[in-house]
Parts: C-alpha cells; sequence; structure tokens
C-alpha cells in the first residue's frame, strides 16, 4: 500500500483518518477492475469503513504513472513494480498487506498490524488435470518442494518481495478453497461485475 508523497498521511491510521475525513475525495488506483489490486483495495475499504474513489486502468503501468504523478493518491500494487520507486522517493509506502513483513522492506509494517485480519497476497501455484495419477501428484510436490527449499531460489525469490509458500496439495486445496471464500466475499461487498 503506497501513496504519493503528497498525501499527507505516513501510516496506515494516519491515511484512514485522511480518507475518512475525506470521503469520495480520495482515488485509488489499480490495473483495472478485479485484478488483485482492485479487490485488495476494496477490502481495505470494506474493514475500514473509508469512502475511498477506485480509479480502473488499462493496466497496473499507466494506474502506477498516475499514482507518482499525484492524479491518485493511493495503490495496492506488486512490490516488485514499486520498489524503485520506492528507493527513489517517488513513493511512500504505508504498509505491505501481507501477513508478515517483506525481507524486502523489513521496517514497512503490514496493514494488519492497524486493521486486524486484513491481509491480501497475490500467490502462485501449480496444478495438474484432476485425473492426473497420485504418485506423479507427490512426485511433483516433492520436486517442487525441495526446489523451494533451496536457498538461492528462495533469495532470488525474497529479492522479487515475494515469499515461499510450500506444501502439501491439501494444504494447496485448501488455500484455494479459503481464498475463494474471501474474495467471493470482498467482490460482493464491491459489487464489482465481469466486464
Amino acid at each position: 500500500m503506497e501513496v504519493n508523497p503528497s498525501v499527507p498521511a505516513k501510516t496506515v491510521p494516519e491515511f484512514i483518518a485522511y480518507a475518512t475525513a475525506n470521503p469520495g475525495k480520495v482515488n485509488f488506483g489499480s490495473g483495472g477492475n478485479g485484478t488483485p489490486p482492485h479487490v485488495a483495495g476494496e477490502l481495505f475499504k470494506m474493514m475500514t469503513g473509508t469512502n475511498m474513489v477506485h480509479v480502473p486502468y488499462r493496466g497496473a503501468s499507466p494506474a502506477l504513472t498516475d499514482l507518482i504523478a499525484g492524479y491518485v493518491q493511493v495503490m495496492i500494487d506488486n512490490v516488485s513494480a514499486s520498489i524503485e520507486h520506492i528507493r527513489a522517493g517517488k513513493l511512500r509506502p504505508l504498509a505491505v498487506t501481507t501477513a508478515t513483513r517483506l525481507k524486502l522492506l523489513p521496517d514497512v509494517p503490514t496493514v494488519g498490524d492497524f486493521v486486524p485480519g486484513y491481509e491480501a497476497s497475490g500467490w502462485q501455484g501449480i496444478g495438474a488435470p484432476a485425473n492426473t495419477p497420485r504418485e506423479i501428484i507427490d512426485k511433483l510436490n516433492e520436486g517442487i518442494n525441495a526446489s523451494l527449499a533451496d536457498p538461492k531460489i528462495n533469495a532470488r525469490i525474497a529479492d522479487l518481495g515475494a515469499t515461499v509458500l510450500g506444501g502439501s496439495p491439501a494444504e494447496f486445496g485448501k488455500l484455494i478453497a479459503d481464498e475463494t471464500e474471501k474474495w467471493a466475499k470482498v467482490v460482493k461487498f464491491a459489487g464489482i461485475k465481469p466486464e
């Protein structure tokens, strides 16, 4: 969660107070309707009761450009896209949306430190067709987890602002089910419709 440096808020509580004092006047950009940054912003609105205006762009890059220019005040974006702008002082990070702090930004708190229960993390996984034999699934899972445990791979993933999550196929299935339920509630709250 990052803001243009012209925004007076330097912390999440200050931002909530700023957005609350300026209902409908704080614009949050995203790469488009229904994108992960959009629904993460809607989750923030839902959990804080703030009234921000969503400004959808045709991709994250134009949204980020307008955030830097000050046309929108806040954006939730992938840290890999924003880190150089943060380092250059063109953007101010208020918090990370993950459950824990990132190694890449160790001094930046989580949104959940101020908004209990808030967490919005992108994740990626590998799937296989439903009829794939169990022994093949187990072998793939073993190899993937071994790769993710490799210190070089782990360090590279951390450099990109991500966190490694290994685990079993059952744990991955539970993650998918839990995330689907969570984000369906946010989509309903925000009234997001497919375009």
